[in-house]
């Protein structure tokens, strides 16, 4: 594999970070929305996961915000496959950068400024980011079980 067929070492750790961040404040979630409740009522919160949850939210805009100046700056592999795939392909990772973008950006706007709307959206475009993420995945494995086309090599930083 060419080295023009992979992303760039910035682009991969930027990747796996993000993609760790997402999963472990999903996980880390639980609780949110009683200390989302706690802090309009009183503006205190309880416990060591509410701000973890924050600051990893905001930690996650800040490194999908480098990730978007990386990839405008670096572009990123061609297309591993031509047509309506490609184009597939490409729709998927510009919603998914909408995604990574807003709902930290909604996690925010309810939070610090307590807007209880943005709170709503931010749990509902999260679940949506969820499951585009799930099919993200599926279809990398696939590519690299089914198709063997290389694909999952070009963000895996190991050779």
């Amino acid at each position: 594999m060419d080295s023009n067929d992979r992303y760039g070492g910035l682009q991969m750790a930027l990747h796996w970070a993000t993609a760790a961040l997402i999963v472990g404040n999903y996980f880390f979630s639980e609780g949110m929305e009683d200390a989302f409740d706690a802090r309009m009522e009183s503006g205190a919160v309880a416990g060591w996961l509410p701000t973890y949850h924050v600051w990893a939210g905001v930690t996650l805009l800040a490194l999908v915000v480098l990730r978007l100046i990386v990839r405008v700056r670096s572009g990123a592999p061609a297309a591993a496959q031509p047509g309506v795939a490609a184009l597939a392909a490409k729709v998927v990772h510009m919603v998914l950068y909408a995604m990574m973008v807003a709902v930290p950006a909604l996690g925010i706007a309810a939070w610090f400024f307590g807007i209880d709307a943005a709170a709503n959206l931010h749990v509902l475009v999260m679940n949506a980011m969820m499951l585009l993420i799930l099919g993200h995945a599926a279809m990398a494995i696939f590519h690299h079980f089914v198709l063997r086309d290389g694909l999952l090599k070009r963000i895996i930083p190991l050779r």
